[in-house]
């Protein structure tokens, strides 16, 4: 993921903080940022509150410095050149593996971050295991499942499998995401195959399916599916489901749904890079973010559910408390994690998807 919402004048707000406390010296308005420090932080655009940031400063006294990154493969190449820019840092379970795996991420003291333990769901530690072994190197922070977003006076047929994504009726009206996982991942589930199968027979049957639907869909996008979707110009869209509840918000014909062969879920973490030079306010960042006001504060920020149980239980909305797009059970619906495939792993793939992006119809 990482896949946060498209907020610009967040991004304005967070940069602008950011280059004032580059340029005084100091973050807080009382001086006390940067007296014990600065901290490092590289983050999805717009995947926090801002006034998190400064109240961190404001308690510790650690200047933070603030970027952000677009993508999982962006963070990675950064990084990849110099671990030791960033202190923490925010990769999406496939790219969590993938760095444990290169050796650019360190583990974690948990003697640090009691918050983590403490309100963290168990079933998040569960699921974040099938890339982190034993929950060494990383900490959840947002989570989410990926479905079909539909609008309610636009569809006339039951929305419950991938397969509706390929009838014709909808031609034109249909949206993809422009991600390879995520198209492979739709065209593999629909025929009960993994998301992180390199079997090659599964991968050629995904894309034959991809390049017979290519003819029914509008559109290849990312975030353009919320907007498309509120402003009622596609029928369907392939979207996350932190993103599926702000459009609900904004347009009440649209729904939700976790097709019945499965999904991915997709968990977002800290983790501390390897050659991080302020470890210590690094744990302390990663301990703040797990503490239950904290955390509350950020989900209604941001939209994107948290794992942390004791947030979950404070939000005050019953509706989004109690939503299954927000908080599905786990144990009910089919989910699995996206693995790092290695580099011959994601060389097929990416093949493959240049043989769907380039076909003609």
């Amino acid at each position: 993921m990482g896949f946060a919402m498209k907020k610009l004048f967040a991004v304005l707000l967070i940069a602008a903080g950011t280059t004032a406390a580059l340029l005084s010296g100091c973050a807080s308005s009382d001086g006390t940022a940067a007296a014990n420090g600065k901290l490092y932080v590289y983050n999805w655009g717009e995947y926090i509150d801002p006034d998190v940031i400064t109240s961190f400063e404001q308690e510790t006294g650690i200047k933070v410095i603030y970027d952000m990154f677009e993508s999982n493969e962006i963070m990675y190449a950064k990084i990849a050149q110099d671990d030791s820019a960033y202190d923490v840092i925010c990769p999406s379970d496939y790219m969590i593996q993938k760095m444990i795996d290169t050796d650019l991420v360190q583990p974690l003291d948990y003697s640090k971050i009691p918050d983590a333990k403490a309100n963290i769901g168990q079933e998040y530690w569960d699921k974040a295991q099938q890339f982190d072994a034993g929950n060494k190197y990383s900490v959840p922070y947002c989570w989410g499942t990926v479905g079909i977003l539909y609008n309610k006076t636009m569809v006339s047929d039951p929305v419950d499998s991938w397969n509706i994504l390929w009838n014709k009726k909808y031609k034109g009206e249909i949206l993809m995401q422009d991600s390879v996982r995520d198209a492979y991942m739709v065209a593999l589930k629909k025929n009960g195959y993994s998301a992180n199968t390199t079997d090659k027979s599964e991968l050629e049957k995904a894309t034959a399916d991809l390049i017979a639907q290519k003819p029914l869909v509008q559109a290849y996008v990312v975030d353009q599916v919320r907007d498309k979707m509120i402003g009622n110009e596609a029928a369907l869209g392939v979207i996350y489901s932190g993103e599926a509840i702000y459009t609900k918000r904004e347009n009440p014909d649209l729904e939700y749904v976790v097709p019945k062969e499965g999904t991915n879920i997709w968990i977002d973490s800290w983790v501390i890079t390897k050659d991080s030079k302020n470890r210590e306010n690094a744990l302390k960042w990663i301990n703040y973010m797990c503490r239950d006001d904290i955390a509350l504060k950020n989900f209604e920020y941001i939209t994107y559910s948290t794992p942390n149980k004791k947030a979950q239980a404070e939000i005050s909305d019953a509706d989004i408390r109690n939503s299954k797009v927000a908080f599905p059970d786990l144990n009910t619906i089919d989910t699995e994690t996206y693995r790092y495939l290695g580099e011959k792993g994601d060389r097929m793939y990416n093949d493959y998807w240049m043989q769907v992006k380039s076909a003609d119809y």
